[in-house]
């Protein structure tokens, strides 16, 4: 075990803004990503594992601070001097003597950006600036919290195709909070579903699909026709937009594809769809009460 959280309540004033009843346990290795809608409790999660807020209950981790790392939505430094010399002060080394700094610079495309300040680096090179200083740490647990706020869908996709890659085969555990989907998709093989500060669930993605969406969803927009099509099956909730259906055996998923081929409506199928599981998470949890 590497984290676990149990009982855990933070209050603003008079306001409880995160309560966490059942344990919560992060291992070595995990890729946590935390959903949940504006004021759900997601930074505050990370703000009291990290010490940075008061809060009651228990938060037991075998980490040391300096073993943890964090990412946070929002980063200045200073624009005195180039990025390069900024990098260099904090870190505490030189850049051409440190083969990790150089690797992770090399890796990020960072070499371009090092003799720029600060202030006239673009949304994207300023976040892959503060991932390089992150990731010099080495923390066995790190967190990112909106790591591609304020990007563009191209800078963003860019970038966490970059985190992915950096991550793939390596132990380090880490903790995403995101509200983009994809981001969730490619980071994370566990999800924790938050909602006005409570926990929807928290599981492996699979498990948790499985229990709110079966064992496979057929998705397909919107409309007359489709809607009858598609009547006396078991929907599921989705966007205003789209009819989802879950097909809870193989024989049910190709009696539905079946149909919809024979009168050529194009459809979707998936067996992860993380916005579909969030969805029906929520709504749930909305019908028998939160954990």
């Amino acid at each position: 075990m590497l984290l676990s959280i149990q009982n855990l309540t933070v209050c603003y004033g008079a306001d409880t803004v995160l309560s966490i009843n059942e344990p919560l346990v992060i291992e070595e290795g995990d890729r946590v990503g935390v959903i949940g809608s504006n004021g759900a409790g997601k930074t505050t999660l990370i703000k009291s594992i990290l010490g940075i807020v008061p809060y009651q209950g228990s938060i037991r981790t075998q980490l040391k601070p300096e073993q943890m790392a964090v990412h946070m939505q929002f980063n200045e430094y200073t624009d005195n001097m180039p990025v390069k010399y900024v990098m260099e002060a904090i870190l505490g080394t030189k850049i051409a003597g440190n083969r990790k700094l150089r690797e992770l610079i090399d890796f990020f495309e960072f070499g371009d950006c090092l003799r720029k300040k600060y202030s006239k680096l673009s949304g994207g090179q300023k976040q892959r600036f503060t991932i390089i200083m992150v990731m010099m740490q080495e923390a066995a647990l790190t967190f990112y919290d909106e790591v591609t706020s304020g990007l563009d869908f191209e800078t963003r996709q860019k970038l966490v195709e970059k985190l992915a890659e950096w991550y793939r085969g390596k132990k380090e555990s880490l903790v995403v909070v995101s509200h983009y989907y994809e981001e969730l998709d490619q980071l994370a093989d566990k999800l924790l579903i938050l909602d006005e500060g409570h926990v929807v669930d928290y599981g492996s993605r699979e498990a948790l699909f499985h229990k709110y969406c079966g064992r496979a969803v057929i998705v397909v927009g919107r409309n007359g026709e489709n809607e009858g099509l598609l009547s006396g099956y078991e929907k599921l909730a989705s966007p205003a937009h789209l009819i989802a259906v879950s097909c809870e055996n193989e024989e049910r998923e190709r009696q539905i594809a079946g149909k919809l081929l024979e009168h050529n409506v194009n459809y979707k199928r998936s067996n992860n769809d993380i916005e579909m599981l969030y969805i029906n998470a929520k709504q749930r949890c909305g019908k028998e009460g939160l954990k």
